[in-house]
């Protein structure tokens, strides 16, 4: 009968821990707000990296564009006027297909007053703006 007893109380030892081992409610929730914390803050950091590097990669497409162009003049001794726009640069194969920025809008082609400009108007796809939605141009590049 002792022994008996002994396993009882052996159980109701063991099931007694098992009980208090467990979380409860309020822990799960306090976790998952935590968790829910965390996620958050790493998805603004993704979207603001992503919006950044959509802007290096348009800037980094402009300088290749000015390139391209440069090199069309040296071929042809004149940019391509502002009707043919970039255009002229595939048909002359120094371009695969038209180049797009990286919101993928096609880029705006300018030949005014001797001087080939190429702009993005950002994410907006407008002329003017802030932030992403400020146009980026071979111009403002080389006064900076």
């Amino acid at each position: 009968m002792r022994l008996f007893r002994k396993r009882q109380d052996v159980r109701r030892g063991l099931n007694r821990r098992r009980r208090r081992r467990g979380m409860t409610l309020i822990e799960i929730m306090v976790v998952m707000v935590i968790l829910g914390l965390i996620a958050g803050m790493v998805g603004i950091a993704v979207v603001n990296a992503a919006d950044k590097a959509r802007v290096d990669r348009t800037k980094s497409d402009i300088h290749a564009i000015q390139g391209a162009l440069d090199l069309y003049k040296a071929r042809h001794g004149r940019y391509p006027d502002t009707g043919t726009g970039l255009k002229a640069l595939v048909d002359e194969g120094i371009l695969n297909k038209p180049p797009k920025d990286g919101w993928d809008n096609d880029f705006q082609y300018l030949f005014e007053g001797g001087k080939a400009v190429v702009k993005s108007y950002g994410a907006d796809g407008q002329p003017g703006g802030d932030g992403n939605n400020a146009d980026l141009s071979n111009v403002d590049s080389d006064s900076k």
